[in-house]
């Protein structure tokens, strides 16, 4: 039996997410979006549309995701009427709604199986196994220097160098956590580098994790990216081109010495962990490791802040959380496969 198993790819940005949404998307079973901004605002805002078990929240929360002014949507190519009256349908819980709609971006390729990419998903994985528990998570992972070069360059990351660095060590930590606590089939972690290099091995590797035939249109994501990629998205400008291992490394030119030294000193654990060499520079200055580690500490105080709401949230949940779009959801839920042509369950 094939799979229907969600798939999300995470990692640090800039770590080259994009490409491997677009490899995927190449697959003739599998259809990943770009980028959308509506999954996580509004699972911590999930109490203010109600219990998923009445139609009308459900066309409350899709019409907010339809009309959003931040969701992204629009890049979705999807009619946002035909979206609300899919999700009104659908089954009544809130990650069923959430689902409908890469389920509906899905059928407009005309692909049985979705998959979602957005980095910081890896912050979120506990969350999405809620909504969608036979999930299944690529992990990838790029050289924190490179990750960190890059990240300065863009017009859209307005935090600073010890931001960056602990971004990713935030992104590898999650990894390593991930790696341990969820099932085999569920967690997967590759490298960009490896990709790059070697794609059709990587990626016949990848898709055996997923439960899929490889396909060749994988390797050439860059005849999918003018219609995948959103044209203002000129930070994505490499994934029209081929393949190639020419932007690993460039961290070398691109970062300043004392930013290696600092990456090296606060992430060298981690690189060498990951298989990335150290060059053995001079070690970092006190103030700027400080401020790395005040970074690492504000990052994770806004996170526990708001998941220590949630927790309170969760005590008086108002519906059920869990999709009941697949196969594997719907025998969690303890509910029979869905047979062709068969209205799902509202």
């Amino acid at each position: 039996m094939q799979s229907d198993r969600p798939i999300f790819v995470v990692g640090c940005p800039r770590s080259g997410t994009t490409m491997l949404q677009l490899m995927l998307h190449s697959h003739p079973r599998i259809a990943v979006p770009p980028e959308t901004r509506f999954l996580v605002p509004a699972y911590f805002s999930r109490r203010a549309y109600g219990d998923m078990r009445l139609a009308d929240n459900r066309r409350r929360l899709a019409t907010w995701i339809a009309e959003g002014r931040n969701t992204k949507f629009r890049e979705l190519g999807l009619d946002s009427g035909e979206f609300v009256h899919a999700a009104m349908l659908g089954p009544g819980s809130f990650g069923s709604v959430i689902g409908m709609v890469f389920k509906c971006y899905a059928e407009r390729f005309g692909k049985p199986r979705w998959g979602d990419k957005r980095p910081s998903y890896y912050r979120h994985v506990e969350m999405l196994m809620r909504m969608f528990p036979d999930a299944q998570f690529v992990h990838l992972v790029r050289d924190g220097r490179d990750c960190v070069a890059s990240l300065k360059e863009m017009p859209w990351y307005k935090p600073d160098t010890f931001h960056a660095a602990a971004n990713w060590a935030e992104a590898i930590d999650f990894g390593r956590r991930h790696a341990r606590k969820l099932p085999e089939d569920s967690f997967y972690q590759l490298r960009y580098e490896d990709l790059t290099a070697d794609p059709e091995t990587e990626l016949k590797k990848l898709c055996a994790f997923i439960g899929e035939e490889y396909d060749p249109a994988m390797c050439e994501p860059r005849h999918i990216a003018e219609m995948a990629v959103p044209k203002h998205k000129v930070w994505h400008s490499n994934t029209h081109g081929e393949v190639t291992t020419a932007h690993a490394g460039k961290w070398v030119d691109k970062l300043e010495p004392w930013e290696i030294s600092l990456c090296e000193e606060v992430l060298g654990e981690r690189l060498s962990s990951l298989g990335y060499e150290l060059t053995g520079a001079p070690r970092a200055d006190r103030d700027h490791v400080a401020a790395f580690k005040s970074a690492v500490s504000k990052r994770r105080t806004a996170r526990a802040r708001k998941y220590n709401r949630d927790r309170l949230t969760r005590l008086r949940e108002p519906g059920p959380i869990a999709a009941l779009l697949t196969d594997g959801q719907r025998m969690l839920a303890g509910l029979p496969r869905q047979r062709s042509g068969e209205l799902l369950p509202r």
